[in-house]
């Protein structure tokens, strides 16, 4: 696993030929954020965790094209958008609201760039069948050309498996989705009545050995490829103290549905909020809880690039409908 990743990655094509099946390539991590800030950023000190937690890879990158002086101006004009009540000062909540804003933004944003590359019949809804032709369809119609490859093995596995999540974003049972349905198909975690179908698949992605759990060497393995053999980093050995304190509840040596959705989604734990707490203490120098606009660009390397900034776009687009 990509130990940044909090949000799941989700990979569509526009044709049939380039279009993948739904590989979670990452898990919706909340819990240890400075366990993951450590393991991104021991080698240097850059803000990659704090950048691409909230946008991604791909997203983060915008910023990185930018100098110094075009970054700040940016976020310059972007803290007056996060200035709810323009008194100056940024505070936890308005960062928190600002932040799970842009996450709900993204979210609609990217069904509606791919809707018309599924909705094949243009009825404002979409089928399995139409989202398994436009997926799966040239490896359903040349399974040969993938005899014994990687390819194969993946759409062989991710075929029912995207039915099976397809079927529980379905609600009204019609194997069409609407908007909101084919959202919460592309996006479970976002959907409290999808989050079982990320547990599982969680679940299913990390036990190497389909014995229905996942072990502390698959957990570590998830995480960490162990290639040059040498000593384990420090985060790996916390990792492996966190799976048997703390993951690990009934401490039979490997964690069942019931302990990774406990460690997936912790019920009391506000990832917006976390991340809000996080930018205002390492940015907050007078220690009064609040930011300015001057703290904020003191430490500008840290906020851009991060979803609380949305690299940029907030500049020219207005986004009261949200």
């Amino acid at each position: 696993m990509d130990v940044l990743g909090f949000i799941c990655a989700v990979f569509l094509g526009t044709v049939a030929l380039h279009a993948k099946p739904t590989v979670r390539k990452d898990r919706v991590l909340y819990q240890d954020p400075e366990l993951l800030r450590q393991a991104t950023n021991e080698d240097n000190n850059s803000f990659q965790y704090d950048h691409e937690v909230f946008l991604g890879k791909e997203e983060s990158k915008t910023f990185d094209q930018l100098s110094p002086e075009e970054s700040k101006d940016r976020l310059s004009k972007i803290v007056d958008r996060i200035d709810g009540d323009g008194n100056s000062y940024i505070t936890t909540d308005e960062l928190k609201a600002w932040i799970k804003r842009v996450q709900k933004r993204y979210v609609y944003e990217n069904v509606a760039k791919v809707w018309a590359d599924y909705d094949l019949n243009k009825d404002n809804k979409i089928s399995w069948e139409e989202y398994k032709q436009a997926t799966y369809g040239y490896y359903l119609s040349n399974p040969e050309e993938f005899d014994e490859t990687t390819d194969q093995f993946s759409f062989k596995k991710m075929l029912p498996r995207d039915e099976r999540r397809f079927k529980r974003a379905d609600l009204d049972g019609d194997s069409a989705a609407n908007r909101e349905e084919f959202t919460s198909f592309l996006h479970p975690e976002e959907f409290e009545h999808m989050k079982d179908i990320v547990v599982l698949e969680t679940l299913e992605d990390i036990d190497k050995n389909s014995d229905g759990h996942v072990d502390e060497d698959e957990y570590i393995a998830d995480m960490f490829a162990h290639e040059d053999r040498g000593p384990e980093p420090e985060w790996v050995k916390t990792e492996r103290e966190q799976f048997s304190d703390f993951r690990d509840l009934n401490k039979d040596g490997k964690m069942d549905l019931d302990e990774i959705r406990h460690w997936i989604m912790p019920q009391d734990y506000d990832h917006a909020q976390a991340e809000a707490r996080h930018l205002v203490y390492e940015s907050d120098k007078d220690k009064d809880q609040m930011l300015t606009k001057e703290e904020i660009l003191d430490n500008w390397n840290m906020f851009v690039g991060s979803q609380a900034t949305n690299y940029g776009e907030d500049l020219t687009r207005n986004h009261d409908e949200l």
